[in-house]
């Protein structure tokens, strides 16, 4: 199966996905945030930075739900590229 590439809106709402998960994440070690999450932290790393943009539904969920974000707080943040500065 061949992937398309993503579209620039896609990379951009993938490292606004990172900076929240970042963010919320602050002080917390990523080891354990991934680890917390069921997910390895080179996943974590690879979201957090944007390598990553569109992972999947239930990576997002567990990482969310370790770090204390609703579902529909994340998709909010993501889709308004003005309430993220870096």
């Amino acid at each position: 199966m061949v992937r398309l590439p993503l579209t620039p809106a896609e990379v951009e709402r993938g490292e606004r996905l990172g900076t929240l998960l970042r963010r919320a994440r602050g002080t917390r070690s990523m080891l354990q945030t991934a680890l917390d999450a069921g997910v390895s932290p080179e996943t974590l790393r690879k979201i957090e930075s944007g390598r990553v943009a569109t992972p999947a539904f239930p990576t997002i969920a567990a990482i969310a739900d370790v770090l204390g974000l609703s579902l529909d707080t994340l998709w909010t943040e993501i889709n308004q590229p003005e309430r993220l500065v870096s």
